[in-house]
């Protein structure tokens, strides 16, 4: 079981009577890869300040294996951090940058008495190396930073951070100013560095697909307050509010009533489904994630309804089907033209039942409508027994 490293107790944030952060309890784990996650304003980056020592907390306490660093400057934490710009020395090399941190003295006992003590030339020769193997830049320690690419000048950035050997590096949305494709190159750096290293990344981002394809956990945030944490594949296959399904990934989010476990109607239909432990007769969030629902002839369909919008995206294609006004978003390698007619077909676990939340009825639409769906007059349980009664309608 990892080690806890860091924990939050009941951090506030406020800035001119602004509530920024509102009451975070979270915890990190060693040699965890954490990712928090969030729109613009939502609290991500105030979090990881807090952490670094930047800002103090309005009210709260910050933990470091066990002791309170709420008053402990960032130069006397155990932390580095990386930021998006990722402020190298322009007048000095490769090799200067990495070593700048390892150059300043720092306060040491000996004989007794603390003593500003420098590190040997030769250690820190022996530290820069080492970490310049370690994020693949050898042999570029006597180049100019302004000759390198924003990939390489980030990795030299992180080099600098990792140098002074921290228990905990932070990542303020590094890969922010690169490019699509050397963005996901780097991602696939950052972890192999991070499990090289063995110690914590706390990474903050906006961009759900650096989250997922990085973290161990994630952390999705907004207004302040921490939604959900758990696992990516919990994080996308569970989400706790229409929020946090919208956030990661798409979805169609639907109005539901679920009658009993594993029963749930939606567009006056019930349909079966793996959750279980909701009151009877509960008002549900219902997710359909895009890539779960397969199209079928008409006749064949649970539901039916016209194609309305078309985008080929590589590696599939983006097609918006209208039921009677409401208008879902679904994602196939099958090509449907506008104004075709399709049915859909659901199994149980591309069904997800979320409680209703502050955020039910914000998310999951992909039109503007007005029409409530109401192709069917009668609740009919859609089953494998009674799907020949559905094909009738």
């Amino acid at each position: 079981m990892s080690k806890e490293l860091i924990r939050l107790v009941d951090c506030c944030m406020a800035f001119d009577g602004e509530q920024v952060l509102d009451h975070i309890n979270l915890y990190f784990n060693d040699s965890e890869f954490l990712t928090l996650l969030g729109p613009s304003g939502c609290g991500k980056t105030t979090t990881l300040r807090i952490i670094g020592g930047f800002i103090t907390p309005t009210s709260g306490e910050v933990l470091f294996d066990g002791v309170r660093m709420n008053d402990i400057p960032p130069h006397l934490r155990q932390v580095n951090t990386v930021f998006q710009r990722y402020a190298l020395f322009p007048h000095l090399n490769v090799f200067e940058n990495v070593a700048f941190g390892l150059r300043i003295p720092k306060e040491a006992e000996v004989n007794g008495k603390k003593k500003k003590v420098k590190l040997p030339e030769r250690e820190i020769r022996e530290r820069v190396m080492e970490m310049l193997e370690v994020v693949s830049l050898k042999g570029f320690e006597n180049r100019k930073v302004t000759e390198l690419s924003g990939g390489q000048q980030q990795r030299v950035a992180i080099a600098r951070a990792l140098v002074n050997r921290p228990k905990v590096l932070l990542l303020d949305e590094p890969l922010g100013a690169l490019d699509l494709r050397l963005r996901k190159d780097m991602q696939n750096e950052l972890k192999r560095i991070q499990q090289q290293m063995g110690i914590t990344f706390i990474y903050v981002t906006h961009d759900q697909e650096e989250a997922l394809a990085m973290s161990d956990t994630i952390v999705v945030m907004d207004q302040g307050r921490i939604q959900q944490i758990g696992s990516p594949i919990d994080i996308y296959n569970e989400p706790k509010n229409a929020f946090v399904a919208d956030f990661i990934g798409e979805s169609n989010i639907l109005d539901g009533i679920m009658h009993e476990d594993y029963v749930v109607e939606f567009f006056n239909r019930k349909f079966k489904c793996l959750d279980k432990g909701f009151a009877p007769m509960e008002p549900v969030d219902v997710v359909i994630r895009p890539e779960d629902i397969d199209i079928v002839a008409p006749e064949q369909g649970q539901l039916r309804g016209t194609v309305t919008s078309v985008t080929f995206k590589g590696v599939h294609y983006d097609t918006i089907v209208d039921f009677k006004g409401y208008k879902w978003l679904i994602q196939t390698t099958d090509f449907h033209g506008v104004g075709e007619n399709i049915g859909i077909v659901l199994n149980p676990d591309d069904i997800h039942i979320m409680h209703k939340s502050e955020y039910s009825g914000m998310f999951g639409d992909y039109s503007s409508y007005s029409e409530e769906y109401d192709e069917m007059d009668d609740v009919t349980l859609l089953d494998e027994e009674d799907e020949e009664e559905s094909h009738e309608e």
